[in-house]
């Protein structure tokens, strides 16, 4: 999706879980500006993660960023049966957002980029990201 494209789509004044999951599923990452503090985070929260305010606008992030740090999950959750998985906090601008890695391993500041959705079957879809080309 280009700058110009996601300047046209329509983003939620109050950026909920489910607004959030809906674009997750489009390709696309919706955060919030603290409009208080400037800070911007990657999740929908009822407050500014920084100062706590409340005046928080919806912001589209962007679908490339730079890995902050990086794990392999050996010991999964219960509901996940595959091992050895690569998770990471992801720079995508002036927010982090955890995501999955598909694909061949990164490192710390390596460039990645959206490249789908998982979606189990609770409903709680997550981005999964790729080295970028």
């Amino acid at each position: 999706m280009s700058a110009q494209d996601t300047e046209d789509v329509e983003r939620p004044a109050t950026l909920g879980y489910h607004d959030w999951a809906a674009a997750v599923r489009e390709g696309r990452l919706l955060g919030q500006a603290c409009e208080e503090c400037g800070h911007v985070s990657g999740v929908p929260s009822g407050a500014c993660q920084e100062c706590g305010a409340r005046d928080l606008t919806t912001v589209e992030l962007p679908t490339e960023g730079t890995v902050y740090s990086e794990t392999t999950i050996n010991v999964p959750p219960e509901q996940f049966e595959e091992r050895g998985y690569q998770v990471a906090v992801v720079d995508l601008g002036d927010a982090r957002g955890m995501v999955r890695i598909e694909g061949d391993h990164v490192d710390i500041g390596d460039e990645v980029a959206l490249s789908g959705v998982i979606d189990t079957d609770d409903d709680h879809p997550a981005p999964t990201f790729e080295p970028a080309e």
